[in-house]
């Protein structure tokens, strides 16, 4: 059954924002045994959500396309986690693939797949679907060949029920789907182009995003939803500054001696997917995390307030003035971590004489914004910088020259811009874990500090 819910040119902030539109479509399923599950790597950060609304576990769907040996993109099959397997007989009987030949080009498709669960999963196991709603979630589909191998795979490991969900996808391509009980497709636009045409933002998601997104959902589900008791919070917040309210994500582990406010240059810092990954990773250390938005909604939407340092390090100052009223974390030591314009913006606050920060991490930054506040600044700074972003590396080394504090520049080897590459979005979440663990008290999660 089809189920499109909107047959428009629909456009998406985000995958976090394409998840909640789908969530809500999906409520109607919260009352029964649901299982969620990602599509690797872009359908996750939309599953997270989905799984999230609907209080359900939250795994990945790993599956790989068995290619005609004489014809790879020809599929002849797909394979998937516990020995799962799905032959095409039709075009095995077409090009006549031995059965010494399906079991050649299996094995090597299935030390791929274990290498893929491996690094996403990272030993936990795999949820039972036996008897199980199973939701299949990715961020859109085209030609729905991946999606229809992983119903398939899904249906083999035991699924009930398997419903395929979806924010964006082609009318064409949902019009035939046998291999799901159910679609449900938020926009099936008659001029569909690609799926990130349907999208604002749709940065590549990386590795280390799934893997953090997956212990996120962990967490949750090993908790019953519920806060880990000890815990002194894990809300969301509403802080006045100035005229107006700021929306923000607060999570304290028990006994954290310091709290890390972001600061993203587009503002939306608390749906970042990587600034919720370093998140985490401080989390795990021990450290109290502040996902902030500096710009409301309507803000955001001018380009200029992106740039307009001084309003963003003011916004920062009424946060950090905010954690003061707490009574969780008024003698909490106080760390900015800082994204594009958001780490001129962490400079600029920090450099003010009455600042109460004791670290500044920049990832990707611009703290040349910050100007003449670079030389006021005394708590001790980080830059971190992909080898690849070779004009933000001549921006942050122009910077450091100005700063009189405990400074250092890291040069993530291989990485961009964004970090998008694999393993180096982890790298600069262990590098700002080590320095704000030195300098905002020990954590009992790290591993190392910084030297």
């Amino acid at each position: 059954m089809i189920d499109p819910w909107v047959r428009t040119m629909a456009v998406f902030a985000d995958r976090i924002d394409a998840g909640r539109r789908l969530a809500a479509r999906l409520e109607p399923l919260r009352s029964r045994n649901v299982v969620v599950l990602g599509l690797p790597r872009g359908g996750v950060p939309v599953a997270f959500e989905v799984a999230e609304a609907l209080d359900a576990p939250l795994d990945v769907v790993v599956v790989r396309k068995l290619g005609v040996p004489f014809q790879p993109e020809l599929a002849m099959g797909a394979i998937g986690e516990g020995g799962a397997r799905v032959l095409n007989t039709e075009v095995l009987a077409q090009t006549r693939v031995t059965a010494s030949e399906v079991a050649a080009v299996e094995a090597r498709e299935r030390a791929e797949l274990e290498a893929r669960v491996a690094r996403f999963r990272k030993g936990r196991e795999r949820v039972d679907l036996k008897g199980r709603t199973v939701v299949i979630v990715d961020d859109g589909i085209a030609t729905g060949s991946t999606a229809r191998v992983a119903c398939e795979v899904v249906r083999h490991l035991g699924a009930a029920t398997v419903i395929l969900a979806v924010p964006v996808a082609p009318p064409e391509t949902l019009g035939d789907f046998p291999e799901a009980d159910e679609v449900v497709c938020l926009a099936t636009p008659a001029q569909f182009m690609a799926v990130g045409y349907h999208y604002r933002d749709f940065t590549p998601t990386s590795d280390d995003e799934v893997t953090a997104l997956l212990d996120a959902a962990a967490r949750r589900m090993r908790h019953g939803g519920a806060v880990p008791a000890g815990a002194d919070a894990d809300v969301d917040v509403t802080i006045p500054a100035g005229r107006v309210l700021l929306a923000g994500h607060l999570h304290l582990p028990a006994g954290a001696p310091g709290v890390v406010l972001f600061a993203h240059g587009s503002g939306s810092s608390r749906h970042s997917p990587r600034n919720r990954f370093v998140a985490s990773v401080l989390y795990e250390a021990g450290l109290g995390t502040l996902l902030l938005d500096l710009l409301t909604p309507d803000e955001e939407l001018d380009r200029v307030n992106v740039f307009d340092i001084e309003l963003l390090a003011a916004r920062l100052d009424a946060a950090t003035r905010w954690l003061g009223t707490r009574a969780d974390t008024a003698q909490s030591a106080i760390g900015y971590f800082g994204a594009s314009t958001g780490a001129g913006a962490a400079l600029w606050a920090a450099g003010d004489p009455e600042s109460p920060v004791a670290a500044v991490v920049s990832r990707g930054g611009r703290p040349d914004l910050a100007g003449p506040h670079l030389a006021a600044v005394r708590a001790p700074t980080l830059l971190i910088v992909g080898s690849r972003d070779h004009t933000v590396l001549e921006l942050n080394r122009l910077a450091q020259d100005q700063l009189h504090c405990t400074s250092r520049l890291s040069v993530v080897e291989g990485a961009t811009h964004l970090f998008e590459e694999p393993g180096t979005l982890a790298e600069a979440a262990l590098l700002a874990r080590d320095w704000f663990v030195r300098y905002l008290g020990a954590g009992t999660g790290a591993e190392g500090t910084a030297p």
